[in-house]
C-alpha cells in the first residue's frame, strides 16, 4: 500500500485495516486524510483477495468530526501528492466502498465522526463510549451526519439527536442503532473469519446493488435485481 500521512493500514489475508492515524488532534479528519481512506477504499475494491475492511482509530477518541480549520483553509492541511485528490465528502467515501466494513471503536464519536460509523457495515463498541453530535453549540448544524442518520432512523429520530448537543452513552447507541454490539475481541474474529470463504463478486455485487435500488422506481427494483443475479450466475 502507499505511503499515508494521517492513517495506517495493513492487509492481513482477505482483511484491509484501515486505522485512524492521528491521535493528538483526536484523529479529526482533514480532506486529505478523506481522499486517503478513498484511496484506500478503491484499491480495497479493486483487491478480490480482500473480503473484509476493518477500521480502528489511535488515541482515546475514535473520531472528533471534522478538522474546521483545514476545510476552511487548505493551507493547515498537508496534501499527500502521491494519491488523487477530490472534493469529496467522507459519507460519500463510504458509499463508494463495495466490501463489508467493520467499525472497532474504542473512543468517542463526536460530529463527524458519526460517518465513519454509521458508513460501515458494523459496529462493535466499548461500553463506556460515549457518541455526541455537538455542531448546533457551535451554531452549524449536523448537515452531512443527519443523511447517514436517515439510513438507520425516522426523520423525527433524527431531529431530536441533532437537537440534543450532550453524550449520550452505549445503550442509547445501540438502540438507535449506530452500535450492533458490545466489542468481544472473540466474537469479533469468528465474524471476520466467516468472510474469508465468501464469494468477492457475490459480496460486492450485493452491495452495489443495495445501494443502487434506493434511486430505482419500486416498481422496477425486482427486474434490476433479477439482472444483476442472472449477470452474477453468468460469471
Amino acid at each position: 500500500m502507499e505511503l499515508y500521512k494521517y492513517i495506517k493500514v495493513e492487509i492481513d489475508r482477505h482483511i484491509c485495516k484501515v486505522v485512524l492515524a492521528r491521535p493528538e488532534k483526536r484523529n479529526a479528519f482533514t480532506p486529505t486524510m478523506v481522499n486517503e481512506i478513498n484511496h484506500v477504499f478503491q484499491r480495497v475494491n479493486g483487491d478480490d483477495a480482500i473480503k473484509v475492511v476493518l477500521i480502528e482509530a489511535e488515541g482515546p477518541v475514535f473520531c472528533a468530526g471534522m478538522d474546521l480549520k483545514t476545510f476552511e483553509d487548505a493551507g493547515q492541511d498537508e496534501v499527500n501528492p502521491t494519491i488523487i485528490n477530490e472534493n469529496i465528502s467522507l459519507g460519500e467515501v463510504f458509499e463508494r466502498l463495495y466490501k463489508p466494513s467493520i467499525a472497532i471503536v474504542e473512543g468517542n464519536v463526536i460530529a463527524g465522526g458519526f460517518l465513519i460509523a454509521l458508513g460501515c457495515t458494523y459496529v462493535f463498541a466499548t461500553p463506556d463510549v460515549k457518541f455526541r453530535l455537538p455542531e448546533l453549540d457551535l451554531g452549524i448544524f449536523p448537515f452531512q451526519v443527519m443523511a447517514s442518520l436517515l439510513k438507520i432512523m425516522s426523520e423525527k429520530q433524527v431531529l431530536q439527536l441533532c437537537l440534543d448537543t450532550g453524550y449520550f452513552d452505549f445503550e442509547r447507541a445501540r438502540n438507535l442503532g449506530l452500535v450492533d454490539g458490545i466489542l468481544d475481541r472473540k466474537e469479533l474474529d469468528v465474524l471476520i473469519g466467516s468472510f474469508e470463504n465468501k464469494s468477492v463478486r457475490a459480496l460486492k455485487e450485493g452491495i452495489k446493488s443495495l445501494r443502487a435500488i434506493k434511486s430505482i422506481p419500486a416498481k422496477d427494483q425486482f427486474t434490476y435485481l433479477k439482472e444483476v443475479l442472472d449477470n452474477l450466475k453468468r460469471g
